[in-house]
């Protein structure tokens, strides 16, 4: 089924209005994609457009309260919700901050409206529109709630990350079709973003890799004209999207027979990403799967500086919480993770992702899950 029924979005803003009544919160205000569409479902790529802002207001009871230009009406007279007011946009004077004032004085009547605050959220509106509604209405934080509601999926939600995830490994099946030695990186680039979207992504807004002799030098440099050669690994990396829920892993292969190096360096990612999923379930923290991983990776032997080892996925390509040593979030039923171990080959670095659901009895892999050794091309 595409999209939700409404009574997700209603269990959805219940979980969220509880949170706001022990916050002593009067409204929530929300202007980002992923939080307009959590509460709504109003899903467009208009969002690419930075010209017009867009506005939700979550009230302590009742329906959510889109504040919003004109040209999303139509789209969001569709969602479950009623009250929808527009504005002519974009207004060089006043693009939908006076209305959107008053709409908040009316719901919070001088009670306490809370924005997302901290680490990975941010404020989808020219800053002297903030400040303008923060002289109007004053503005805290919402103390984690979308955080928290946003971390822990639906089963409904699962269901669209499983789904993105068996897109991407039927693509990640046919690379042999697109790559070879002799074929360049920007040429495979393209053609896996048609197979994604051959195999029934909605679209592909992300998709890095790299490929080089016995590793690669990064995973998010752009694809060059450079052709594959023999003894190249190369890596893809997708974060396709289907229904509005991402996908977030990679897959590695090997062009001709590799080295033994890189096949050791690669069980050991893959013994990394056993020993966190057989870590990862409800009350370990992320901290506990970073340092599952990294005593694989490191060998006894320190610190590898390797950053984060994972991180939260959904809505977004990235999401809460991040699998580092000081990061305590403690793991749900219902989170959805990454698991990304990377290692040095010499001057160079292999890096494996995979995608798990946190389940009561333990984690359940979404993406297809990768064998032991390397495959070659």
């Amino acid at each position: 089924m595409r999209g939700f029924l409404p009574s997700e979005f209603a269990a959805r803003t219940a979980k969220a209005q509880a949170k706001m009544a022990e916050a002593d919160l009067a409204a929530l205000l929300l202007t980002t994609e992923p939080e307009v569409r959590y509460f709504t479902g109003y899903l467009t790529r208009f969002w690419e457009s930075p010209t017009r802002p867009w506005f939700l207001i979550v009230p302590a009871a009742g329906k959510p309260i889109a504040v919003i230009p004109t040209i999303g009406a139509a789209l969001m007279g569709q969602a479950w919700i009623d009250d929808i007011r527009t504005w002519r946009a974009p207004d060089l004077d006043d693009d939908g901050v006076f209305l959107l004032i008053d709409t908040l004085n009316e719901v919070a009547k001088g009670g306490r409206v809370a924005i997302p605050h901290g680490h990975e959220t941010h404020v989808r509106m020219p800053h002297a529109s903030l400040t303008r509604i923060g002289e109007a209405v004053g503005l805290v934080s919402d103390e984690g709630i979308m955080r928290s509601l946003r971390m822990v999926k639906t089963d409904a939600e699962i269901a669209k990350v499983a789904e993105a995830c068996a897109i991407a490994g039927r693509a990640f099946a046919r690379v042999p079709e697109i790559a070879d030695a002799g074929t360049s990186l920007e040429h495979i680039f393209r053609q896996f973003q048609m197979l994604c979207l051959e195999e029934g992504a909605d679209w592909v807004p992300y998709l890095a890799g790299g490929a080089g002799q016995g590793g690669y030098g990064d995973v998010i440099s752009p694809a060059t004209d450079a052709p594959l050669a023999k003894g190249d690994v190369l890596m893809l990396d997708t974060g396709l999207v289907h229904d509005g829920y991402f996908c977030d892993y990679d897959r590695n292969w090997s062009v001709g027979p590799a080295s033994t190096q890189v096949k050791d360096a690669f069980a050991r990612l893959i013994t990394a990403v056993d020993v966190a999923f057989d870590t990862a379930k409800p009350g370990v923290t992320a901290a506990d799967l970073y340092h599952a991983m990294h005593a694989v990776l490191s060998n006894g032997a320190g610190d590898t500086d390797a950053g984060r080892l994972g991180h939260g996925l959904g809505m977004s390509l990235t999401e809460w919480p991040s699998l580092i040593p000081r990061d305590d979030t403690v793991l749900e039923t219902g989170m959805i993770l990454t698991l990304e171990p990377g290692i040095a080959v010499g001057d160079k670095i292999l890096v494996h992702e995979e995608n798990i659901v946190i389940t009561e009895n333990g984690a359940r892999f979404l993406s297809p899950r990768s064998g032991r050794e390397l495959p070659v091309l």
